[in-house]
């Protein structure tokens, strides 16, 4: 499997170790977010990837001279009814998408013609190459792949940049009217009993406030397309995985407690000066018309703000709620290539019939594209 260029040699290694200090090291100098964190792939590889049946394709390249590891690629082999895909180690949990690699080195490889030549041949056989949820401004993979250019998905990212202190920030990304609206309600919340919010610092609480997410969002999503990832004990595993292993470096559960109870959980990744939210959960039943949701993102950015984050990113999906924060829209990319026959009649009936995606995903036997879940329904 391997290629020889003056520069890169490629590979695909299906026991890459994403734990490794190299790859470690990768991570750190390159331009991945934190979707492509080592516990986060880690995780997605070994606790998802067989419920999906989904086959491991890790794309490595290397530094020829030294050996040292250039670009991963962390792709996942996955058969939809009769279509044959290749796309990133994604199964509905990431947001962003992207190679694991420096602007420079990604420069250098897109010029070596022998190495992409040889990317492009290893990644094969397929009908259809997806990578869809490309952030707006990284690494354009569709230049590595020889793909068609990408295009905008139907939905954006959202994120709101932070200043301090808090109250600058809220002033400025709060509608007047809106930030009456939640002082309003906070008060009317602490008149109920001993209202407490804190981040999880231990296992314990994270396992218990995981539970508790478990149950609130049971009821709010089962009527949404496939419900709630968290009722699947695969994924529950992986958010409980990743949660426990990221604890106090890539992961904070923030969590609001009424009388001790859990009533307003955010489970969300920190990356270079960014909180990314991936989960949140209320106790719409018990708290109607309080808001909860709004007064626990404030919360959340007040924290955020002291800890010194110049982000709050709401990642993908457009509910209304982000704009409320000063949230603004960045567009989300896909790449698709169609790599057969199969696939170009199966790309082709996609884009000039979109019912074709809603009539899929009902059949879970044929399923050609998972339904994309926004943050809230994750």
């Amino acid at each position: 499997m391997n290629s020889n260029s003056d520069t890169f040699d490629v590979t695909i290694d299906h026991a890459f170790n994403f734990l490794s200090p190299e790859y470690a090291e990768l991570f750190d100098s390159s331009a991945a977010t934190a979707f492509q964190h080592p516990f986060w792939l880690d995780s997605l590889y070994t606790k998802l990837a067989a419920h999906a049946g989904a086959k491991r394709m890790v794309v490595v390249v290397r530094h020829r001279a030294s050996g040292a590891l250039a670009m991963v690629l962390p792709l996942l082999r996955v058969r939809r009814g009769p279509i044959r895909t290749v796309e990133f180690a994604d199964l509905r949990v990431s947001d962003y998408l992207a190679p694991v690699c420096s602007p420079d080195v990604f420069s250098q490889l897109i010029e070596d013609e022998t190495a992409c030549r040889e990317i492009r041949r290893l990644i094969r056989p397929f009908d259809l190459l997806r990578m869809t949820k490309l952030p707006d401004g990284r690494l354009p993979i569709e230049n590595l792949l020889a793909a068609p250019r990408r295009v905008s998905m139907d939905t954006n990212a959202y994120a709101t940049v932070l200043v301090a202190p808090f109250e600058q920030w809220r002033a400025s990304a709060l509608d007047r009217s809106y930030q009456k609206e939640l002082a309003k309600k906070y008060r009317q919340l602490q008149k109920k009993g001993a209202l407490s919010f804190s981040c999880c610092d231990d296992s314990a609480s994270v396992l218990a406030a995981l539970d508790v997410m478990r149950k609130f969002r049971g009821p709010r999503f089962q009527a949404q397309g496939d419900g709630d990832l968290l009722q699947r004990p695969e994924y529950y595993g992986f958010y409980s995985d990743v949660a426990l292993r990221g604890l106090g470096s890539l992961v904070r559960l923030y969590a609001m407690k009424m009388d001790g109870n859990l009533i307003a959980a955010v489970l969300g990744l920190c990356h270079r000066g960014s909180f990314l939210v991936i989960m949140s959960a209320f106790d719409i039943a018990g708290y109607k018309s309080q808001s909860l949701g709004a007064l626990m993102f404030e919360q959340v950015a007040r924290d955020c703000i002291e800890r010194g984050d110049q982000m709050l990113d709401f990642t993908i999906g457009d509910e209304p709620y982000k704009k409320l924060f000063g949230g603004q829209p960045s567009p989300m990319w896909t790449v698709v290539q169609a790599g057969s026959t199969a696939g170009a009649v199966t790309l082709f009936a996609l884009r000039q019939a979109p019912w074709l995606k809603l009539a899929a995903k009902r059949m879970s036997e044929f399923r050609l594209f998972p339904a994309r879940t926004s943050t809230p329904a994750r």
